[in-house]
């Protein structure tokens, strides 16, 4: 079995046994396997818990570093037909294919010591807990101390992953079905945070007495009201999307209720308009409490900032489009209201995230899986190696830029959250 076989086994190895972040044991196990036994030279360094990276041969020697990144989590999908039965995860965003992916560069990149050819060193570096679910889980990890932040690219960055390096390069897998394989550059996504609303007002018998009472579910579905007439007055260019949906409180058919708790995401491209949306939520919560008599309690869960992705470095892979034929389709600039922690990243040096087609079904759904395992795996990693050595022969350093971990706390701190 050559090398490509392996990791096409691997890949379905790994989309046979989902698991969700922070929890990638086995996923863990069998790449640092394949590793030990392709490269046992190259030293593997673990941290996030269940992350870990490695560097080309002298990749610190050379003038600056690419980071190579793949995802190693699964979503909760108790639905799909290859979810794991026990808690439900199921590889139905494709990071599967990433790990395949960066495992089969990392081997075209060894074989005749390609690597040597760069003008940039090259690590490899399998990233931990993208899907911000399983919250409840990562909050018991957090006050044990094991994470301090539930995305697994903020919590490699609070453990100072990322600070070697001075641009990075990652990949994702297109939603949807494609007539040919196709690639995608300049996919932005939104910054997303979550909110909660708890209303409180006074318990009363709702048959009896219910003038005794404040109803904290009206005041709830008064805040929804006010939140559907709020979405007239927000920019369309923003891509802001909010979902309110009623979590739980204190309901009986016979009593007013005097707790009602609302959760929405709050979505969006741009950092100081998430920040300006998030104040006009607080408002109308405060507005329809305060209607009826009430109080309400507002809580800030910051999810992940807004990926722009990196311009110039998008060059150099529509450079390397034009010089194959293997892949026939390019597309660009088709945002998205999704999100990803790559934009927590991006905040830190320029990023892309090249996306590639091989799949059919909804991308999050029952029905997610890939039809073209050999064009994924093997064509386009092929590419890949074309887009670095065109941005080896063009690439100035002019272009990159830097920010520290202390930077991002403070801009994830404007949000009203705060970390240690």
């Amino acid at each position: 079995m050559n090398l490509d076989e392996k990791i096409r086994k691997l890949t379905e190895d790994i989309f046979d046994h989902p698991e969700l972040g922070y929890e990638e044991w086995h996923t863990r196990t069998v790449v640092c396997d394949f590793l030990h036994e392709v490269c046992p030279e190259l030293k593997i360094t673990d941290f996030a818990r269940t992350g870990f990276l490695l560097s080309l041969p002298h990749a610190a020697a050379k003038p600056y570093r690419l980071c190579f990144v793949a995802e190693l989590d699964a979503v909760y999908q108790p639905g799909h037909f290859h979810c794991d039965p026990v808690t439900g995860a199921a590889h139905v965003c494709g990071h599967y294919t990433q790990v395949g992916i960066a495992l089969a560069l990392l081997v075209r990149l060894l074989e005749n010591r390609l690597y040597e050819k760069l003008k940039f060193g090259v690590d490899f570096v399998f990233v931990p807990a993208e899907e911000f679910l399983d919250l409840a889980h990562r909050q018991e990890l957090k006050d044990r101390g094991d994470i301090e932040y539930f995305g697994g690219k903020a919590q490699a960055i609070k453990e100072g992953v990322f600070e070697p390096y001075d641009f990075c390069v990652c990949t994702h897998a297109m939603g949807g079905d494609y007539p040919e394989f196709s690639t995608e550059i300049n996919a932005d996504l939104d910054g997303f945070l979550f909110k909660y609303f708890t209303f409180k007002g006074q318990a009363a018998h709702a048959g009896f007495a219910p003038w005794l009472g404040k109803n904290a579910l009206s005041m709830a579905n008064l805040f929804q009201t006010a939140l559907a007439y709020l979405r007239q007055q927000l920019d369309d260019s923003k891509l802001v999307r909010f979902n309110p949906v009623l979590l739980d409180g204190n309901f009986g058919i016979n009593i007013i209720a005097d707790r009602a708790k609302i959760g929405t995401d709050l979505r969006t491209n741009d950092v100081d308009y998430m920040i300006q949306v998030a104040k006009q939520l607080d408002q109308a919560a405060q507005g329809a409490a305060t209607a009826l008599g009430g109080a309400v309690e507002i809580e800030t869960q910051m999810g992940y900032l807004p990926f722009v992705q990196d311009r110039y470095l998008s060059t150099f892979v529509k450079k390397a489009f034009a010089k194959q034929d293997k892949i026939k389709k390019l597309y660009e600039n088709r945002p998205s209201a999704a999100a990803g922690d790559i934009g927590d990243l991006s905040f830190i040096m320029p990023a892309i995230q090249i996306g590639y087609s091989g799949f059919t079904g909804r991308i999050h759904g029952t029905d997610f899986i890939h039809t073209d395992l050999t064009a994924i795996l093997t064509t386009f990693p092929d590419f890949l190696v074309r887009v670095l050595m065109e941005m080896s022969d063009g690439i100035e350093v002019a272009h990159f830029y830097r920010r520290s971990f202390i930077e991002y706390k403070k801009t994830i701190e404007r949000f009203g959250v705060e970390h240690d």
